[in-house]
């Protein structure tokens, strides 16, 4: 891992540092306030600053950071199940699993120009396929841009030497630190089809011009834009989720009672958290040996003044299956 370019410059771009109970954390800066934090033990994310040193994620008071729990907030990866969509544990296990530091990745197709970024593995133990028969190689590259832009690029690859394919469905269970639940839209869902988790999965058409929360919502909306904003209006402040080979989006903010079920999330922490998750749920990845599949997620936040429904419309992130042969 490169930490070059410290000294009398400032911090190191990339920091290897104990985190909460000794667990190996990895520390992004771009000058000295815009900074990102991962955790080896799940391949999670869990503060992204900008550049006033504002916390943009959330992370409960009650999180508890001690494998096998997953870390509740930020940004966990669920992989490969999402929620209880088959027979594995809820989201998977890639959440509570330890990573290890990819010291020589293949190359990426974009090159990236911020030295802040931290690239981490993940291949299965002997455990993981008595549950999960199949092998694989998870590439995870968590990047800092140089405008505190944030980005996560997964790349799955099918190694099962038998000739197998496998099939999983996945999300970024994204946690956006917020003013308070009452004063937020999510704006780019408008028009779509989604299941309700609360009513058995049942499909609907969202008829709203915007997504507001006055109760419990627990949706995943299918077929979405590579692009959707949530605005907060009390801060003034949009984050804009831009995502590549991820066609669903889940919405969901527990509220009181549910919060009040759940021993590591504070009664009233639901008013300052919302997720919105990039996902591939509705039709899952399907994966033949040698076969790989790229996941990018894009996060920034912005003066809502700025944001006018028109950022950037035509910006498209690529994704998303490459076959054998094409993959250096």
């Amino acid at each position: 891992m490169s930490s070059s370019g410290a000294g009398e410059e400032g911090p190191l771009p990339v920091e290897l540092r104990k985190g909460a109970n000794g667990l190996d954390k990895v520390v992004l800066r771009q000058g000295p306030r815009i900074s990102a934090e991962v955790y080896l033990y799940g391949g999670h994310v869990t503060s992204w600053k900008d550049q006033f040193g504002e916390e943009l994620l959330f992370v409960s008071n009650k999180a508890i950071f001690k494998p096998p729990k997953a870390i509740r907030g930020g940004i966990p990866i669920c992989f490969p199940q999402f929620s209880n969509f088959g027979h594995l544990e809820a989201h998977g296990f890639a959440r509570n699993k330890i990573w290890t530091v990819d010291t020589d990745p293949p190359p990426f197709p974009v090159p990236i120009s911020s030295r802040a970024y931290i690239d981490l593995i993940l291949k299965p133990t002997d455990e993981d396929l008595k549950i999960w028969p199949h092998s694989f190689e998870y590439r995870l590259r968590i990047a800092l841009g140089p405008g505190g832009d944030l980005m996560l690029t997964s790349r799955i690859r099918n190694t099962n030497a038998d000739g197998k394919p496998f099939s999983f469905t996945f999300a970024y269970h994204t946690y956006f630190s917020i003013s308070d639940i009452s004063e937020i839209r999510v704006e780019g869902l408008e028009t779509l089809d989604y299941l309700d988790n609360l009513q058995d999965r049942a499909r609907f058409t969202e008829q709203g011009d915007a997504i507001v929360f006055e109760s419990e919502l627990d949706r995943i909306y299918l077929g979405t834009p590579s692009k959707i904003a949530i605005i907060d209006h009390e801060k003034k402040r949009t984050f804009v989720v831009r995502k590549g080979g991820l066609p669903d989006a889940v919405v969901w903010n527990p509220w009181d009672k549910k919060a009040k079920a759940m021993a590591d999330f504070g009664d009233d922490e639901y008013k300052r958290m919302v997720c919105v998750e990039a996902a591939a749920i509705e039709k899952p990845i399907t994966l033949k040996p040698g076969e790989e599949w790229t996941g990018k997620l894009e996060l920034s936040a912005v003066p809502s003044s700025y944001y006018s429904g028109q950022l950037d419309p035509d910006r498209v992130i690529q994704d998303s299956v490459v076959p054998e042969d094409s993959v250096s």
